[in-house]
């Protein structure tokens, strides 16, 4: 169909005398997924725990080897305080939390906390 040569460009109803008009580009923003935030696991040293336990807790609770859950034993031991691992917030919060309740069942005043990494 040929435009109306009587008509004015605003009166015509489709776009054939725009150049481009009706022709659009579909843009999509890929929305970007932040990693989440870290947090680190630390256990820290009393006077009260026994080593071979924190040993085990550590083989248990973060699948150290024998030969890593004693190095970390150690620093924990010499240092004050140690790193068992670096997790997402839901995965620090429950190790901590089965830490605590392990050692509470074996009455052994054992501490872990978690800090943002």
């Amino acid at each position: 169909m040929l435009p109306n040569p009587r008509l004015s460009d605003s009166d015509r109803d489709d776009d054939a005398g725009t150049p481009g008009a009706g022709i659009g580009v579909a843009t999509r923003t890929k929305p970007k997924t932040a990693k989440p935030a870290l947090y680190k696991v630390l256990m820290l040293n009393d006077d009260y725990t026994p080593m071979e336990f924190v040993v085990l807790t550590l083989q248990r609770f973060f699948k150290m080897s024998i030969e890593d859950a004693t190095r970390v034993m150690l620093h924990v031991h010499q240092r004050g305080v140690g790193v068992c691992g670096i997790f997402t917030y839901e995965v620090a919060e429950t190790k901590v939390n089965q830490v605590i309740d392990f050692a509470r069942q074996h009455q052994h005043p054992l501490q872990c906390t978690m800090e943002k990494d």
